[in-house]
């Protein structure tokens, strides 16, 4: 974002330096110009070993549901000298090479024999031991929440079921009661376009008074999940206006067959019901 990257000027003879993310520089040089000033590790002796160079965006490496660390970057041959033992175990544990990351337009046809010959013949010592795409190792970090997430979605969906089979038991057994004022509605003008409408009409009255309920809920359950969401806000709109729309939609044909069978009623039937 701001400055440079480590490149192969930074060598164990030149200026030690280091690149540090956003969170880094909102920690300890706010409302500060971080390019050029020094910092470093352990006690006061090494307070400016190294200086900052660059600045690069935040990113999450370990538990995504975690704040961003403040994180800084060194170059892998740049060493300072410790003297304490636990100093120098946690610098090299800190330049501890775990992962190579490869850029390609694609995937390349056997890639993984590619690379274990091209890293036998820099080192011969070099051990490849996994070889996972980048959308393999999120979904390795993410099976927890995945599964989760699948959950969710299947008893959303049969919520949405459960209500459209009760909704249509209750339109149908409405119908069945009003089945003797239908005919009398019928008897006095009224046609078969008029029941259907007024059949409709009670089941999205059901369902509109469900969503004065159920949207504040929604809202209030989304702050409180806050949490579990990466990447998404837990208001979003598009989302609830989905919801909407779907539940109108079942609404709709849970209601269809009852407003059939309320504008197929014959008059004449109908008042002998009573």
């Amino acid at each position: 974002m701001r400055g440079r990257t480590i490149g192969e000027q930074d060598t164990p003879a030149s200026q030690h330096v280091a690149v540090v993310n956003k969170a880094f520089v909102r920690k300890f040089f706010r409302n500060e110009d971080p390019i050029g000033r020094h910092f470093g590790k352990g006690d006061a002796a090494h307070a400016g070993d190294y200086e900052i160079v660059g600045v690069v965006a935040d990113a999450k490496y370990h538990d995504p549901s975690e704040p961003v660390r403040e994180m800084f970057f060194i170059p892998v041959l740049q060493k300072e000298k410790y003297k304490e033992t636990q100093d120098q175990v946690t610098e090299v544990r800190s330049q501890y090479l775990h992962n190579i990351v490869l850029q390609f337009a694609g995937r390349p046809a056997d890639l993984e024999t590619q690379l274990r010959r091209t890293l036998a013949g820099i080192n011969p010592d070099l051990a490849l031991l996994d070889l996972h795409s980048y959308d393999e190792q999120i979904s390795e970090n993410l099976t927890q929440e995945t599964l989760i997430s699948r959950l969710t979605t299947l008893f959303s969906v049969l919520a949405v079921l459960l209500a459209s089979i009760g909704l249509y038991g209750v339109t149908a057994y409405r119908v069945a009661r009003r089945t003797s004022e239908i005919g009398i509605r019928m008897a006095l003008g009224a046609n078969s376009k008029d029941m259907v409408l007024m059949v409709l009409r009670g089941a999205f009255t059901q369902i509109g008074l469900g969503l004065l309920i159920g949207i504040p809920l929604a809202l209030g359950a989304g702050r409180l999940l806050a949490s579990k969401l990466f990447g998404i806000h837990s208001y979003d709109p598009l989302v609830l206006g989905g919801a909407v729309i779907v539940l109108g939609i079942c609404a709709f044909f849970a209601s269809v067959a009852p407003a059939r069978k309320a504008a197929a009623v014959h008059p004449m039937e109908a008042l002998r019901t009573e």
